[in-house]
C-alpha cells in the first residue's frame, strides 16, 4: 500500500524525489548486477577487446605504423598535383606571352599597344603566381633547389620595370625605372624564382598605392668568391607601415594591419615566400620606410656572372643562321605558339607528339637543333633526350634543349644530356638564347 500512496499523496514534488529514487534505485542495481548492464552494451566493446588481446603486429600498433608510413607521401601528392597544374597552366601561358610579344613588335596604334601590354603583364603574373603555389607546396622543411640558368638580367630587369609601369598606368600611378648602367646582361642563377619574387613585390607595391607613384631601381654590388648581387628597390607613396607592422610582415599568414588586409585583401603568405625565395638565392629581402609617406622594399640575390657565347656576331638572342628544328610536343596548341615563335625567329620547325619516335627521326633527317618536352605520351622527355645521346655521332650531339612547365624537371634533362632548359611560358628571346647556347656547345664537340 505504501509504495501505491507515494505517488499520489506528493504532488509535483512527489514525482521529482521518486524520480530521484528510481535513479538511485537503477544505480544499485547496476552495480548489484554489472553483468546485465555488460550484456547490453558487449556488441560494442568486444571488438575493442579482441583488439587489445590480439598479438602486437597485427592491432592497434601495426594500424599507426601504416598511418605513420602514408603520412610522408601526402606533401608528395599535393606538390605533384600542383607541379602538374603549374605545368598545364604555363602552356596556354607561353602562347599568351609569344603572341602579346609578337604583336607588340608589329605596327600598333598607342592605344592597341596598352592592350597588348596588359595582357602580356596579367601572364607574367599568373606565371609568378604558379610558380609560388608549387613552391609554397614544397614547404620550408624540404628546401627549395635553386636553378642555375644562363639568363639575360638586364632583359628580365626591364621586363618587371615594364610590368611595374603597365600596371601604375591602369591604376592612374606615376611610374619611375631606374636600371644601373654596369648591370650585366648575362648572369647564371634562377630567373623563374627571381622574377616570381619581383612580380610579388610589385603587384604590393602597386596595390598598397592609391594615388600617386611607384618606383622600380635596381642596381649591382660585387660579392663574395668572384660572385655579384644584384639589388632590386621597389618604393611606393602608399600608405605604409609603422615599425611594428614592419616586424610582423615577414611572417607566414600574416597581415601587417587587419583592417588594411580587409581593405586591399590579400592572405598574407606572399612575402613569406619572397623572403624564401630570396634567402634560398643567397640574399633577402628588407622593408623600410620611406621618406614622406610610403615604403621600399629591398630585394637582394646572388648571382654568377656568365660569358656570352661566342655564336654569329656574340649574340645569343639573335643568330642569323636559319635552323632546322625537330620539335616533341605533343599539345596542339603548345605546337601553334612553338611554330610561331620559330618562324618569326627566322627558323623551320617540324613537329612530333611522341619522345620514342624521335631518335629515328633524327636519323632520318637533317636537324640542328631539339625541343624536348617533358611531359609526353608514351616515355618522357627525359629518356627521350637519354635515346639521343646514345646514337652515333653527329646524330648523338645534337643540341638539346629541354622544354618544361615544372622547374624541377632541370636538372634531370641537364643530367640525361640537355644542352639548355627553357621553363614555360616561353618567351621569344628566351627561346632564340636557348638555342643559341645549345647549338653552340654542340658545335663546340664537334
Amino acid at each position: 500500500m505504501a509504495k501505491t500512496s507515494r505517488p499520489k499523496a506528493g504532488g509535483g514534488s512527489g514525482k521529482r524525489v521518486s524520480g530521484k529514487r528510481r535513479k538511485a534505485a537503477a544505480a544499485k542495481s547496476a552495480r548489484k548486477a554489472p553483468g546485465k548492464q555488460a550484456a547490453k552494451k558487449s556488441p560494442l566493446k568486444k571488438p575493442a577487446a579482441r583488439a587489445r588481446k590480439t598479438p602486437a603486429g597485427k592491432t592497434g600498433p601495426a594500424r599507426v605504423a601504416r598511418a605513420k608510413a602514408v603520412r610522408p607521401s601526402e606533401p608528395s601528392i599535393v606538390e605533384a598535383a600542383l607541379a602538374a597544374f603549374a605545368h598545364e597552366v604555363r602552356t596556354p601561358l607561353t602562347g599568351i606571352l609569344a603572341i602579346s610579344s609578337l604583336l607588340a613588335t608589329s605596327d600598333l596604334g598607342e592605344r592597341e599597344r596598352r592592350w597588348v601590354d596588359t595582357i602580356r603583364v596579367g601572364a607574367e603574373h599568373l606565371a609568378a603566381l604558379a610558380t609560388l603555389f608549387v613552391d609554397a607546396a614544397k614547404g620550408q622543411a624540404s628546401g627549395l633547389l635553386v636553378r642555375e640558368e644562363f639568363f639575360d638580367l638586364r632583359a628580365l630587369a626591364q621586363t618587371c620595370g615594364d610590368s611595374l609601369s603597365g600596371r601604375a598606368a591602369a591604376k592612374g600611378l606615376q611610374a619611375r625605372i631606374e636600371i644601373a648602367g654596369d648591370l650585366p646582361a648575362f648572369v647564371t642563377g634562377d630567373p623563374v624564382r627571381l622574377r616570381a619574387a619581383l612580380e610579388n613585390l610589385i603587384d604590393n607595391a602597386v596595390k598598397f598605392t592609391p594615388a600617386g607613384e611607384v618606383g622600380f631601381k635596381v642596381g649591382v654590388r660585387p660579392g663574395a668568391k668572384g660572385r655579384l648581387v644584384a639589388t632590386f628597390a621597389i618604393a611606393d607613396s602608399g600608405i605604409g607601415l609603422s615599425l611594428a607592422e614592419i616586424k610582423r610582415l615577414f611572417r607566414p599568414f600574416s597581415q601587417a594591419n587587419v583592417t588594411i588586409a580587409s581593405r586591399f585583401g590579400g592572405a598574407g603568405l606572399g612575402l613569406s615566400s619572397v623572403r624564401q625565395l630570396a634567402r634560398a638565392m643567397g640574399g633577402d629581402v628588407v622593408a623600410a620606410q620611406k621618406d614622406g609617406g610610403g615604403m621600399v622594399f629591398t630585394l637582394s640575390v646572388t648571382l654568377a656572372p656568365a660569358q656570352v657565347p661566342a655564336v654569329e656576331g656574340n649574340n645569343p638572342a639573335a643568330s642569323a643562321r636559319s635552323l632546322h628544328i625537330l620539335s616533341i610536343e605533343d599539345n596542339p596548341f603548345g605546337r601553334v605558339v612553338l611554330n610561331a615563335i620559330l618562324t618569326e625567329l627566322g627558323h623551320r620547325t617540324e613537329f612530333i607528339g611522341r619522345g620514342e619516335l624521335a631518335p629515328a627521326r633524327i636519323m632520318e633527317g637533317q636537324f640542328d637543333a631539339v625541343l624536348m618536352d617533358m611531359v609526353l605520351p608514351g616515355i618522357d622527355g627525359i629518356e627521350a633526350i637519354r635515346q639521343i645521346r646514345g646514337l652515333r655521332d653527329p646524330h648523338g650531339r645534337i643540341g638539346i634543349v629541354g622544354v618544361s612547365g615544372r622547374p624541377q624537371d632541370e636538372a634531370r634533362a641537364r643530367t640525361a644530356g640537355a644542352d639548355a632548359f627553357v621553363v614555360k611560358p616561353v618567351s621569344p628571346r628566351a627561346l632564340a638564347t636557348a638555342l643559341a647556347v645549345a647549338t653552340c656547345r654542340a658545335e663546340a664537340v664537334t
